[in-house]
């Protein structure tokens, strides 16, 4: 029975040298002397302060991408030890001791070195040679804005990482698929295809334009299943499920879990809260729910409250009143009410307090038992401080014209009657008979007399409104907008029918204690919502380009410069391998084009698993670098060199796969096929060139003298760099 522990357990394993060599390779040009510079380095100024927000749980939002390649930059600190006490505040800053620099760059580093060995696998995988797959990986290996970018505290290439590992994996699987379908390697390539691409979109939202691109080419593979009578109709079926749950499923619940444990790192209150709703805010620990703990849940007649926009834009405001009137005449000539203003002012003041009046009785307080308010009920709002009543009439708003005006209305002893009851409409009720609930009830306040709604126009009003955004009556009729959403954020139940024992009331806080919790799922839903809405930064750096500028490598970035010698890090990618990128890609199209149309002809130039993968690395390469780059153009936010690293990528996957095909195909004489083969080592000799001679700007560990910069010139986009050492 115990027979076989009289024998050695023997595992064998293979072992691709050419990956082994690669690994290593990619290590040492991204890893060496990882922790220089010192310093903060370019956008590493931005994604540090989303690091130390992790350290300190300090809740924030970045409109530029999901979480998850913050939380794996945060990762590295947190394995450094470092504790968030540093001040991102300047391109160049030197760190200080506590800063973990080797540690929080390692990730990137690491990723950008994978990516070598990856470049060489997804050629073998889509049947190429090993000379080819191990041109694409020495490209990889020897491109200098790759090695720039792995090497500092950037996500591009962490987002390229998981690109090529969703490729990769999907090849695998595919290549799984024709030799063992469903067996253990079938589900673990098909899954982590899957987990690759929710991990691509979690890093950056870009990353959704490769994800696309795998499903776009498993769709097609699934097209072609269907159609296979080989297979019965339980088989097929089987496998367009597991193809479902692993490429649309799984990337779901992984970008939840994305946020789960986002929302979970960051609960505590910071500067980022302001722009998000009342609850959110509220479920934050500190700031806004120090505030409003034990406020009563229910808004009952007597409640005094405080009303924000859910809109929230321009700013995040409070409805406000104070003293001041409207003027008589504004400066259009037209005239006004002269009553007392209505505003929405972005700061906590007394002046947002109102009280919740039941229009049928004369008291300002709460009853014992409450009588809460319900959707459909009609009340009075009464500004705290100056018991004037919330009131709208036919005149003009200031600043918009064809909406009303909103005032507190003062009785002037003039043809001029109060209109001051509201019907409350509870947008988010479960039901008719919904109660109005502090912080989590969305509310329209509809004008019983007009049917106007009450509403943040978003202008600021002149001086004499203190520059606080303006509040109008808008008409019912024109629809449905936030800005006419309003929500209880701050509540009590007032007990003072006096004024003077009111005022003190508004000034202390509330003593009762009811908790609530905002669901995981409506905190994501409201934060997915922020951040795809967010207004990205339009205006123009000094380092901004256009995605035609990238292409033809016109245009660098100094991301950053010595402050004592003339050492610098620059992005700057390997010309000869860009213009060759491009090259292949036209190259590729031109050749595609013609082998279709010949082949519409009857006419078949390459064999038929030749042609098949043929047409597959031009729709995983080509069709790589297209999906991430001509979006760009349809963008309008400030632009980068390094939003083309992704694209380039895939292009640099291209040329092997083109310079293989005019090699087997096109050569058709060993003597041309050896004049090509010189042609190659010369070209490849001479991108070695190139970047050695770039490598001081790529690692910025050599000082340049002014002959040198001259020497490193590229068009005219060095002209500063020149005369700064001139």
């Amino acid at each position: 029975m115990l027979g076989f522990l009289k024998h050695p357990v023997v595992v064998t394993a293979d072992i691709n040298l050419n990956v082994v060599a690669l690994t290593a390779m990619g290590l040492l040009s991204r890893l060496w002397q990882l922790s220089y510079p010192r310093a903060v380095v370019f956008d590493e100024v931005y994604y540090g302060q989303y690091i130390s927000f992790y350290m300190k749980r300090i809740f924030f939002l970045d409109g530029s991408g999901p979480p998850f390649g913050h939380m794996l930059l945060a990762l590295g600190g947190y394995l450094g030890g470092f504790d968030g006490n540093f001040l991102w505040n300047r391109i160049g800053a030197e760190y200080s001791s506590n800063v973990p620099v080797w540690s929080l760059r390692l990730l990137p580093a690491l990723t950008g070195a994978l990516s070598v060995p990856m470049a060489y696998q997804i050629l073998s995988e889509l049947g190429f040679s090993h000379c080819a797959a191990m041109g694409a990986a020495l490209l990889m290996l020897i491109e200098n804005a790759l090695i720039t970018q792995s090497r500092l505290m950037l996500l591009e290439s962490v987002l390229i990482f998981f690109n090529l590992l969703a490729v990769l994996s999907y090849l695998k699987f595919s290549n799984s698929q024709k030799q063992r379908p469903f067996s253990p390697s079938w589900w673990f390539w098909l899954t982590l295809t899957g987990v690759a691409c929710s991990c691509a979109v979690g890093v950056k939202y870009v990353g959704v334009f490769t994800y696309l691109l795998v499903l776009a080419v498993a769709g097609v593979h699934a097209w072609h299943l269907i159609g296979d009578r080989s297979l019965s109709n339980v088989s097929v079926l089987c496998h367009l499920l597991a193809r479902a749950a692993a490429l649309l499923v799984v990337p779901a619940a992984m970008y939840l879990l994305f946020f789960y444990v986002h929302l979970s790192l960051v609960y505590r209150s910071g500067p980022h809260d302001q722009i998000m709703s009342s609850a959110f805010q509220a479920s934050l620990e500190g700031g806004l729910a120090r505030i409003t703990q034990g406020q009563p849940l229910e808004v009952a007649y007597g409640s005094q409250v405080t009303l924000k926009n859910v809109f929230g834009k321009p700013v995040p405001c409070w409805l406000h009143s104070h003293q001041s009137t409207y003027p008589m005449i504004y400066e259009n000539g037209r005239g006004s009410s002269h009553q007392q203003q209505v505003t929405c002012y972005p700061f906590k003041d007394v002046n947002n307090w109102w009280i919740v009046k039941d229009p049928g009785r004369h008291q300002l307080v709460v009853s014992n038992p409450p009588r809460p308010v319900r959707h459909g009920d009609v009340v009075q709002l009464v500004h705290g401080m100056t018991t004037r009543f919330l009131n709208t009439h036919d005149v003009a708003a200031p600043l918009s014209p064809h909406s009303q005006e909103v005032s507190c209305y003062i009785d002037y002893n003039i043809s001029m009657p109060p209109q001051n009851l509201w019907r409350l409409d509870i947008v988010n009720r479960d039901s008719d008979a919904g109660v109005w609930k502090t912080i989590l009830s969305e509310v329209r306040l509809v004008h019983v007399n007009t049917s106007a709604v009450l509403k943040l126009s978003g202008a600021h009003l002149p001086d004499w409104g203190f520059r606080q955004l303006e509040v109008v009556g808008e008409k019912l009729s024109r629809g449905y907008h936030e800005s006419t959403v309003w929500n209880v954020e701050e509540h009590r139940y007032g007990k003072s029918q006096e004024q003077k024992e009111r005022e003190v009331e508004l000034h202390s806080p509330t003593q009762m204690d009811v908790h609530r919790n905002l669901s995981f799922l409506a905190r994501f839903l409201e934060l997915q919502w922020r951040m795809l809405t967010a207004k990205s930064d339009g205006s123009e750096h000094k380092y901004s380009s256009s995605p035609l500028d990238w292409v033809t490598l016109d245009t660098s970035i100094a991301y950053w410069l010595h402050p004592r010698t003339s050492a610098q890090i620059h992005l700057l990618g390997n010309v000869v391998i860009w213009a060759s990128a491009s090259l292949a890609t036209v190259v590729y199209a031109l050749l595609f084009f013609w082998y279709l149309l010949r082949r519409r002809r009857k006419i078949c130039d390459l064999p038929e698993d030749s042609w098949l993968r043929w047409v597959l690395a031009g729709a995983l390469c080509a069709g790589g670098w297209a999906v991430n780059y001509v979006p760009f153009f349809l963008m309008e936010k400030t632009l980068f060199l390094y939003h083309y690293l992704p694209a380039l990528t895939f292009q640099i996957l291209l040329l092997p796969v083109v310079l293989q095909h005019i090699s087997d195909h096109l050569c058709r004489t060993q003597l041309l096929r050896s004049l090509f083969s010189a042609l190659l080592v010369a070209w490849y000799s001479c991108a070695c060139h190139v970047f050695n001679t770039l490598r001081p700007l790529t690692y910025g560990d050599k000082s340049l003298s002014p002959s040198e910069l001259k020497a490193l010139r590229w068009k005219d986009s060095w002209d500063i760099l020149i005369r700064k050492y001139q």
